[in-house]
């Protein structure tokens, strides 16, 4: 990262880490908790509560939807991760209540997302980010993501439960296609083969190269592959999600550290551990993953990373080493 990119870095990261008001992580940093309403055989709420979401207290647009504070350069902008998971958050909420209020919020995030979707250079319809990213390599707006990509197509799929209205399922189908298609074809699909000579098969939340499986986002955008499936019975959305699944249960040693679990493979010499609030992501999403696939393995591995939480030197030594990772990296 050069001097330049890293001082407007700077400028954005120490206002939203270390001042006590409104940033884009106002929006992230919720406790994440599992849906018990949720069902792994419908579609039906989602598998996260994201309740603190629902409410975000940030800011919104005149339409009514939420807009994430970056500071520095970057400023207050549309990310369509946010308002689907929003959407979803209020979609929860209506499905608990039946607050015609709530049925509103949800409607209105899967209108933005129907109407925002765009063509990228290789034709396939994605969720554009109309600003600059800087991650290990800058994203150049307008970028795209598989996270976005995944939980859009599970908020859209939802929606159409609550209405007639066929644009959802529309808007669904044609965001579902770069789910299936790998990076070089405008898709967000890489594919390497493990040391065992098996193929794994990644869903990247951030396309660069070398790719970074970012854990979190890759979890999350399976989820829009497995909410594909149950609502439409496409034999490509389950291959993908089985084909993550595998890729997963091979590959999540090489996340835990033996204290704590890493936010990505960064290729980096010092990794880039999860921060307390991801780590804590990590375990609820690794019991969902249990439910979604009845799996115990991956319930094996939430219930060791949950105790690396529990131990204080763990958590020191992790806020430690994640804070040098961020001054030296990204």
């Amino acid at each position: 990262m050069s001097l330049a990119k890293r001082w407007h870095y700077y400028r954005r990261i120490f206002p939203a880490y270390l001042s006590s008001g409104r940033s884009q992580l106002t929006f992230w940093h919720e406790t994440p908790e599992i849906n018990p309403r949720a069902a792994a055989d419908r579609l039906g709420e989602y598998y996260m509560l994201f309740r603190q979401k629902a409410n975000y207290t940030g800011h919104y647009d005149a339409a009514g939807i939420p807009m994430l504070d970056y500071h520095g350069a970057i400023g207050l902008q549309y990310n369509p991760i946010a308002i689907a998971q929003w959407g979803l958050a209020n979609y929860n909420l209506f499905c608990e209540t039946g607050e015609e209020a709530r049925r509103q919020k949800t409607l209105k995030a899967a209108d933005w997302l129907a109407a925002n979707l765009e063509q990228n250079s290789h034709g396939l319809w994605v969720w554009n980010h109309h600003f600059d990213w800087e991650y290990r390599d800058t994203l150049k707006a307008p970028w795209y993501s598989g996270l976005a990509q995944g939980q859009g197509v599970s908020l859209l799929l939802r929606t159409r439960t609550l209405s007639e209205n066929e644009k959802y399922q529309h808007a669904a189908e044609k965001a579902f296609v770069a789910l299936t298609r790998p990076i070089a074809e405008g898709g967000v699909l890489f594919e390497d083969v493990s040391e065992n000579n098996e193929k794994n098969l990644w869903i990247e939340e951030y396309l660069v190269d070398p790719p970074t499986h970012i854990l979190n986002g890759f979890m999350w955008a399976l989820w829009g592959a497995y909410d594909y499936w149950l609502a439409c019975r496409n034999a490509a959305a389950k291959t993908i999600f089985d084909r993550g699944v595998e890729t997963l249960l091979r590959n999540l040693t090489r996340f835990d550290t033996g204290y704590w679990s890493l936010y990505e493979q960064s290729g980096t010499r010092l990794k880039m551990l999860a921060s307390p609030f991801y780590h804590r992501l990590h375990v609820v999403q690794l019991r969902v993953m249990s439910r979604l696939t009845g799996d115990a393995n991956f319930a094996e591995v939430a219930d060791r990373w949950e105790g690396y939480a529990q131990r204080r030197r763990y958590r020191t030594r992790a806020w430690i080493e994640k804070s040098a990772f961020k001054l030296l990296h990204y």
